[in-house]
């Protein structure tokens, strides 16, 4: 589990088809390797990734099919800068959001513009794995960073958020370029929400006797904002 507040930025580089050598900044490296330890979970991108070998300025981790899949590490090798982040620890502050580090799918930024206050960025997703936890106000993580979604579209392909300029200075975001790729984790407390709601109203998991009248279909916006939801 982890928070989406970066601590470090590194590069990384391919090992053979399954591996990756992260190499923290030296600036901040002790930050991520003060107290690592084999086994450990470091979100890489916001990619959870075990560490399985310790270098003396980074640490070397496997990725699996499903992460190449998903990410964007599954791109042609390039060095690059990475976002990372330690597990969060029981007793630590929660400043950001509960993120797990399992990217949902992939996305694209189409602008970043600059406020007097933020910079405003806007991504696309074609990912329906994404979308679907695209709303108002709604917490997302973009390569690792919690991020509020300030608009977005109807079906959730299409959203903005508002960084400020210590977030912009110290994570990866500085250096995406329209067109770049990024990885996308949906909030998991609406991934819940919705497996319990679906299960509600569609009757899954439930006996003959015990399905709900209501389908799953009557669950609209609509229907929420009657009932005080919206």
């Amino acid at each position: 589990m982890f928070t989406g507040l970066i601590q470090s930025l590194g590069t990384y580089q391919h090992i053979g088809e399954d591996a990756l050598k992260i190499s923290c900044a030296p600036e901040t490296a002790d930050l991520i390797l003060q107290d690592l330890a084999i086994g450990d979970s470091v979100a890489v991108d916001g990619a959870c990734l075990t560490v399985e070998t310790i270098l003396s300025q980074g640490f070397v981790a496997s990725i699996s099919p499903e992460t190449i899949q998903r990410t964007t590490f599954g791109a042609p090798a390039e060095e690059r800068w990475v976002n990372l982040e330690t597990s969060l620890r029981v007793g630590s502050k929660l400043g950001g959001h509960f993120v797990t580090g399992h990217v949902d799918g992939l996305g694209q930024l189409e602008a970043a513009v600059q406020t007097a206050r933020s910079w405003e960025l806007s991504f696309r997703t074609h990912s329906s794995a994404i979308a679907c936890y695209v709303l108002p106000k709604g917490s997302i993580a973009v390569n690792g960073v919690s991020l509020t979604i300030a608009e977005c579209d109807r079906a959730g392909s299409w959203f903005k958020v508002a960084v400020i300029p210590h977030t912009y200075a110290e994570t990866n975001l500085r250096y995406l370029t329209p067109g770049s790729w990024v990885n996308l984790e949906g909030d998991i407390l609406g991934k819940y929400v919705e497996k319990f709601l679906r299960s509600r109203f569609s009757g899954e998991d439930a006996s003959e006797g015990d399905r709900p009248e209501a389908p799953w279909a009557d669950l609209t916006p609509e229907f929420l904002a009657e009932h005080g939801y919206l």
